[in-house]
């Protein structure tokens, strides 16, 4: 398994505007091969930042997903999008997973 962890850098009055953003996301996840999981972290703690995290079956199916049209198509809508969804940047962790329950 492999688990990204993608940490959007957002000022903390856009962030509800990203959270709306990414609403549907799980949804349109669900049919994309390999994605076991998608959840989109709101943090409790003004000081961190929003995380979207996806866990796919391969480290294959993540990089399978970032070469699609599909993924190519959803981040032009952030683009097109960015002065209500103001994103000023992003820190992606990603994690072979070594034991899982």
């Amino acid at each position: 398994m492999y688990v990204v962890m993608n940490q959007l850098h957002v000022p903390v009055e856009g962030r509800e505007n990203v959270a709306n953003r990414f609403a549907n996301s799980g949804e349109k996840m669900k049919g994309i091969n390999g994605c076991l999981d998608f959840m989109f972290l709101h943090p409790e703690d003004e000081s961190h930042y929003p995380v979207v995290l996806t866990k796919w079956e391969s480290k294959e199916d993540y990089l399978a997903w970032i070469h699609s049209d599909e993924f190519v198509n959803s981040h032009k809508q952030r683009r097109d999008n960015l002065d209500k969804s103001p994103t000023q940047s992003n820190e992606i962790f990603a994690y072979e997973v070594k034991h899982s329950i």
